[in-house]
């Protein structure tokens, strides 16, 4: 799930197979100039009982779909496609109709290049952790472990994992793996919630998390699972990899890869220049030639 800002207003909106789609409450209550949110709610309640009444299919093609709600609680919300917000905005007599029209043509034109053209989104992508305050050289990995990521889920797919909930499953088991905590207890370990737990990682634990992903991927490949319990037990396997050399790693640096460390109240470039410093106090070691 993510927000997009209208005229300084936040529409929450979720991807649905290669679709984005708005909540509709959330665009009501701009329309409706409402600052009160249950009095949108209200307004939507009303107006797709109209509808219904009038035979049009409109509210039909409204998803429910979980959204974070202001008490912080994924809840269902009724969300649409830029078609069906078009059909359910010209049901609202507003003076502000048009230049959302208008700008809901841009975002949906925006998303058709992206698909047609994948470099787009990942420039828009690069720009809004830049704005968030994160390093090139962080958001370089972010960017690689999406796609790393991404050529895994679909060799899932090559293999019969649909569900997200299945998604969910055996990402926790390379996670367990290679960091020895699941996703829920990674995040409680870093003090999230809601928040991405990638988007919280350092370098080095997005590098491992990277290996794990890439090396479940590759035996995936190789070893063809058709079960689910097959699948899982790749994942741990990918994950024990990423494991092994995290840990041969922190054996050579008497450091820990896995930190608690999140940006929630700082930004990750102001840390990776405490961290700069920090190590320019260490001594440094002369190598002599000869010895």
């Amino acid at each position: 799930m993510s927000t997009i800002v209208f005229n300084n207003k936040k529409i929450r909106r979720k991807e649905l197979n290669r679709e984005w789609f708005y909540s509709v409450v959330d665009i009501v209550a701009i329309l409706t100039e409402q600052e009160d949110f249950q009095k949108a709610r209200k307004y939507w309640n009303k107006l797709s009982e109209r509808l219904r009444a009038e035979g049009s299919e409109v509210v039909t093609f409204c998803h429910q779909l979980k959204l974070l709600a202001e008490d912080g609680k994924l809840r269902e919300t009724d969300c649409a496609n830029k078609e069906t917000i078009f059909r359910i905005i010209q049901s609202i007599p507003s003076k502000r109709a048009e230049p959302f029209k208008l700008w809901l043509a841009k975002v949906g034109s925006e998303r058709i290049d992206e698909i047609e053209n994948p470099e787009l989104a990942q420039e828009r992508m690069k720009s809004i952790y830049e704005k968030k305050g994160y390093s090139k050289e962080w958001i370089d990995k972010r960017l690689r472990g999406i796609a790393v990521r991404q050529d895994l889920t679909d060799e899932w797919k090559k293999r019969g994992i649909k569900e997200d909930r299945d998604f969910a499953i055996l990402t926790n088991e390379i996670s367990k793996a290679t960091f020895g905590m699941g996703i829920g207890e990674y995040k409680k370990f870093k003090k999230l919630e809601k928040e991405n737990l990638r988007d919280h990682m350092t370098d080095l634990e997005l590098i491992f998390n990277m290996l794990g992903e890439a090396s479940t991927s590759e035996i995936e490949k190789t070893q063809n699972p058709q079960h689910f319990q097959e699948h899982i037990l790749v994942s741990k396997k990918g994950g024990e990899i990423a494991k092994n050399a995290r840990e041969e790693l922190e054996k050579e640096t008497g450091e820990s890869i896995v930190t608690d460390e999140n940006y929630l109240t700082e930004k990750e470039k102001i840390k990776r220049k405490k961290r700069k410093k920090k190590y320019k106090k260490v001594p440094e070691i002369k190598y002599i030639r000869g010895m």
